[in-house]
């Protein structure tokens, strides 16, 4: 007869599992992707490193589940601040704010999520993401052409140039750990002159 997990076993091995996910959080957090190895990982969540392993193959993986549950909190932010009411100028500007300014809250994790060099299992996640953050804005922008609110454009185009512009105007700031109190303001207000919105 095979082996089956009881419930008991299963429930210690998922809080095995949370704590290993955990605690590659919070180095993330403080250390970033390349400070991380596997054995730092186990001495935080208290295990031993060939619990990590039975967990996760290899750091990649482990770290592909760090990213999905970190970024997913940020989408559904971000998911949140777009259904709020209000004109399109201001529910795209509550998207652009709370992307930067929770992610200047958490420079080090913000940083590896978004443009640390990872691997290509962690970067293909990140890509993910990505899209996520493409599909809120376009499904914005494709709304408010629809209403007239908006100027006729490829809402898919513009909503990639969006993200890219979000990430790409805090990648300097979230590395040296310093942005300047203009920083979101002056983002928030290009988004908004970019996809033609009256502010």
């Amino acid at each position: 007869m095979p082996y089956r997990r009881t419930p008991a076993v299963q429930e210690r091995l998922d809080a095995t599992r949370a704590s290993i996910v955990e605690a590659t959080q919070a180095l993330v957090a403080e250390r970033g992707y390349a400070g991380c190895s596997v054995a730092l990982v186990a001495a935080g969540a208290g295990v031993a490193t060939g619990t990590v392993y039975r967990h996760f193959p290899d750091k990649a993986a482990l770290f592909t589940e760090v990213f999905r549950v970190a970024t997913q909190r940020e989408v559904d932010a971000v998911a949140a601040a777009a259904a709020a009411p209000g004109t399109v100028a201001e529910r795209v500007e509550a998207c652009v704010s709370t992307f930067a300014r929770r992610a200047l809250r958490a420079p080090r994790m913000a940083y590896a999520l978004i443009a640390e060099p990872v691997d290509p299992q962690v970067e293909a996640e990140r890509l993910t993401y990505r899209r996520a953050y493409r599909d809120i804005f376009a499904a914005l922008i494709d709304d408010a052409v629809t209403a007239g609110h908006l100027p006729a454009q490829d809402a898919q185009v513009s909503a990639a140039a969006v993200v890219g512009a979000m990430a790409e105007a805090l990648v300097v700031p979230l590395h040296a750990g310093a942005a300047s109190r203009r920083t979101v303001p002056e983002l928030t207000a290009f988004v908004v002159r970019s996809i033609g919105a009256l502010p």
